[in-house]
């Protein structure tokens, strides 16, 4: 590269290694101490291996089948009180990163299944999933404070969890609240059949990759694998660019893996501004359909 090329190169960037972590936690009090041990083990590695946000599965340290309400309250914590979002938040700021893992919440007689965020700082926030999937509706109360997005040293990160990708207004919203990246703690289970196509991939991950295309915003989705309870689960975690397409690859169903990807989080600023007559933001006709889709959305961060 010349002189002249090198002067012109643009070096305002925000560089960060994604990691998303793919294994298979156990449910189960009994098992709560293996779980924890297995998440610490993946989360020094990520860190190790560079990464400066690493996102988990669902539920990574309690197990996601339960069969009554009160082994679901025997599983469940306080945000940001408990133990495992401390320990999370002590390792954040032990080791410099960003951490999104999800976690079964206690607030008063209520559960919720809780996406948390930690950072250098300690705890930084939640997000309550507000989509429930099956028998979650029996122990969870949908969550009630909407979605959000946290401004980070490394960028702007929202927050979903699993069942949320299958509905567009999700990432859409996130998006439009100024995301870089959105996380996703996910336990993708077995969907109508078939299962995968033929390379292997199941329908969540098109949709994750279909969310990040239209809404041209990094995904970072982490499945866990495994069967429990009679439940199974999909793995094919991934990380999505601004295009949609996977960085790196897409996990195999039954990998116990780590993904990474480097990416700079600030193009996600820039990414939808296609070409000279087409930007996807400026592009929508919400004079048209808002009022149809029943939001209007939170503030957008400035862009």
């Amino acid at each position: 590269m010349t002189a002249q090329q090198d002067a012109g190169k643009d070096t305002r960037v925000s560089p960060v290694r994604v990691a998303v972590v793919q294994f298979e936690p156990r449910v189960g009090v009994e098992n709560l101490k293996a779980n924890a041990l297995a998440v610490e083990q993946r989360l020094t590695a990520a860190a190790e291996a560079g990464a400066g946000l690493i996102v988990l599965p669902e539920l990574a340290t309690t197990g996601y089948v339960f069969e009554t309400r009160e082994e679901a309250f025997a599983h469940a914590e306080a945000v940001p009180d408990g133990p495992t979002v401390q320990g999370l938040a002590r390792f954040a700021a032990e080791r410099d990163v960003y951490v999104v893992a999800c976690v079964v919440e206690q607030d008063g007689d209520k559960l919720f299944d809780t996406a948390v965020l930690a950072g250098p700082e300690g705890y930084i926030g939640r997000y309550r999933k507000t989509h429930l999937w099956n028998t979650e509706k029996l122990w969870f109360t949908p969550g009630d404070e909407g979605y959000s997005v946290f401004d980070t040293r490394i960028g702007r990160i929202g927050l979903l969890v699993c069942w949320d990708i299958w509905f567009p207004e999700t990432a859409r919203i996130v998006a439009q609240m100024g995301a870089d990246i959105i996380c996703i703690p996910t336990g993708w289970v077995w969907t109508p059949p078939p299962l995968y196509d033929e390379s292997g991939v199941c329908m969540a991950a098109y949709l994750t990759i279909t969310a990040a295309h239209a809404n041209n915003v990094f995904i970072a989705t982490a499945d866990r694998i495994g069967q429990e309870r009679g439940a199974g689960f999909m793995g094919n975690s991934l990380i999505a660019g601004t295009n949609g397409w996977p960085i790196d690859r897409i996990a195999g169903p039954d990998e116990d893996t780590i993904i990474y990807a480097d990416v700079d989080l600030t193009a996600a600023r820039t990414a939808p501004i296609w070409n000279q007559l087409n930007d996807l933001h400026r592009d929508r006709r919400t004079d048209l359909y808002d009022q149809m889709l029943g939001y209007r959305g939170g503030a957008p961060l400035p862009r």
